[in-house]
Formats: C-alpha cells, sequence, structure tokens
C-alpha cells in the first residue's frame, strides 16, 4: 500500500470549499480577500461576505493544485520550497508573506 492509498483520497472541490467555509465561520482573521485557484480544477473565493467557487478578484490569489494543497497542510510540502520550484504561486509576494501565519494554519486544517 502506496502513502497516498494509506492517507485516502484527495478532499473534492466541495469538500475543501465546505471546509473553508466552516473555517470562515470561525474566524481565522486574513483580514483580505482571499482565492485559491486549483490550477484549473476550481476557485474558492475567501472574502467578507463569505465563500464561494466563483473566479472572483481577490487581493491574493493563491495558485497551487489540490495534491499540493494538501501537502503543505500536511507539513510535507515547504511553502518556501513549493514557491521557488513553481509549484506555488501567489498574486502578491509581500501579501502572502504577511499573511503567512494565517494562510499557514489554513491549510492545516484543509489537509
Amino acid at each position: 500500500m502506496t502513502t497516498d492509498e494509506m492517507r485516502g483520497p484527495m478532499a473534492s472541490l466541495e469538500d475543501l470549499t465546505g471546509k473553508i467555509a466552516d473555517i470562515f465561520e470561525s474566524n481565522i482573521g486574513l483580514g483580505t480577500t482571499f482565492k485559491i485557484d486549483l490550477k484549473g480544477e476550481g476557485f474558492i473565493h475567501i472574502g467578507d461576505t463569505g465563500v464561494c467557487n466563483e473566479d472572483l478578484p481577490a487581493d491574493l490569489t493563491v495558485r497551487v493544485s489540490r495534491a499540493d494543497l494538501e501537502a503543505l497542510g500536511r507539513g510535507r510540502l515547504n511553502p518556501m520550497t513549493a514557491v521557488i520550484t513553481g509549484r506555488l504561486q501567489v498574486s502578491d509576494m509581500s501579501l502572502a508573506m504577511s499573511l503567512q501565519p494565517q494562510m499557514q494554519a489554513l491549510f492545516a486544517k484543509l489537509a
């Protein structure tokens, strides 16, 4: 049995969106609009009015595959390594750096 088989199937877009909506309701304190672009698998937009799967404008967009998002959340992929290798792209590096603790907390809850 491979490591991927042991950890179970990847969460669907709907599952990830639901988890983020639950987290958003408990207020993780992003204080800005945030969009996750799952590289062709959809979008998750977090804003003042809630969480949705629309491709809306955001202060910060993070582009990452669903598998890499889960690896980031589980601590198996270092965020800086992901950026350097192009597996994680951000629209505003300074904003991403200032939100790093909140983003890491969010990613960890998605794993």
